[in-house]
């Protein structure tokens, strides 16, 4: 349960990153919530009852006094046996360093299933896949003028093994097309090759999505890298808080409100800061669909695709 609830409050900070404001909440789950808050509450009560009052000093028995001994020589701590700050569960896991991608010579083709070969055979990236998933790497034209990059995979991604085919990919897909391209024109991929782990439920499956930590991110970032050097793309289109956040540096900006629609740059390329698509889906407004559809805008003009005056006008409330 504490799992589901850090999951729970990690999915609540990075609605608020990326501009939410408001959450819509059943009322289910808010009996379930106060149920659950109730329990906890009985439980630590009971704990404390059944302990008992604690003897006072006075009452305890006068302990025998230890024979003195030397004292022990102070132990200086090595430089490299740092303090653990006590973190969550989860966060725990120590990652190797990130993997040096060396690609070889030939053509783009050559080179991405190269890339694709390390990433699949990548003994970290198989640690955190569970079995019978994928591990994701991007897919589309090596060829692509714009780059769209996510942060991590979800649920039918790690499925299928192709980054954005869920709801919020089939909805990418419609804005892609909408830029007057198809989803194969461009490149889509994600800093993760792997789904953040959250517990299984009952059932074995996992339920819900959680961010991925700046240490996930940073092992992955060399995978991500090789791919713009493969399709070196005229611009990044950043899809949200922490894509933004991975391609930028952690704690580079608190609110996604802050950097969206301005250029940014990454790997010496462009980067175009927007909301992720799954934004519309929570917030399926012509305001909310505008304020993506105007850093779209920015992109095609920076990549010289031509916009009609229909498409400049997209989602303008009449």
């Amino acid at each position: 349960m504490r799992a589901a609830l850090q999951a729970l409050t990690d999915e609540l900070k990075r609605l608020k990153a990326s501009g939410v404001r408001d959450v819509v909440v059943s009322d289910e789950s808010l009996r379930a919530l106060r149920t659950v808050v109730e329990s906890r509450a009985r439980t630590a009560a009971a704990e404390k009852e059944a302990s008992g009052p604690v003897a006072s000093v006075a009452e305890a028995p006068e302990p025998a006094k230890p024979v003195a001994e030397p004292a022990a020589p102070a132990r200086s701590t090595p430089p490299s046996a740092k303090p653990r700050a006590a973190v969550p569960a989860r966060e725990i896991v120590e990652f190797p360093p990130s993997p040096i991608v060396t690609l070889p010579s030939g053509d783009k083709q050559t080179r991405w299933d190269a890339l694709l070969r390390m990433v699949t055979q990548d003994e970290v990236c198989r640690a955190h896949v569970r079995p019978g998933k994928k591990v994701v790497l991007g897919v589309g034209n090596l060829d692509a003028k714009v780059f769209f990059c996510g942060e991590a995979p979800g649920a039918d991604e790690e499925e299928q093994g192709e980054p954005f085919v869920g709801p919020a990919g089939q909805l990418l897909t419609k804005m892609i097309q909408a830029m007057g391209v198809a989803r194969q024109d461009v490149y889509i991929g994600n800093i993760m090759n792997w789904r953040p782990e959250l517990p299984l439920s009952a059932s074995g499956v996992q339920v819900g999505n959680r961010p991925p930590t700046p240490e996930e991110m940073a092992y992955c970032l060399p995978y991500l890298k090789a791919q713009l050097e493969i399709v070196n793309p005229d611009v990044i289109v950043a899809l949200g808080s922490t894509a933004a956040q991975g391609l930028l540096g952690v704690g580079s900006f608190k609110t996604l409100g802050e950097i969206r629609s301005q250029w940014k740059l990454f790997a010496g390329k462009p980067v175009m800061v927007t909301y992720h698509p799954s934004y519309i889906l929570r917030n399926p407004t012509n305001r909310s669909k505008r304020a993506i559809w105007e850093d779209f805008l920015k992109v095609m003009e920076r990549v010289t695709l031509p916009i009609s005056e229909k498409q400049r006008a997209y989602f303008l409330d009449k």
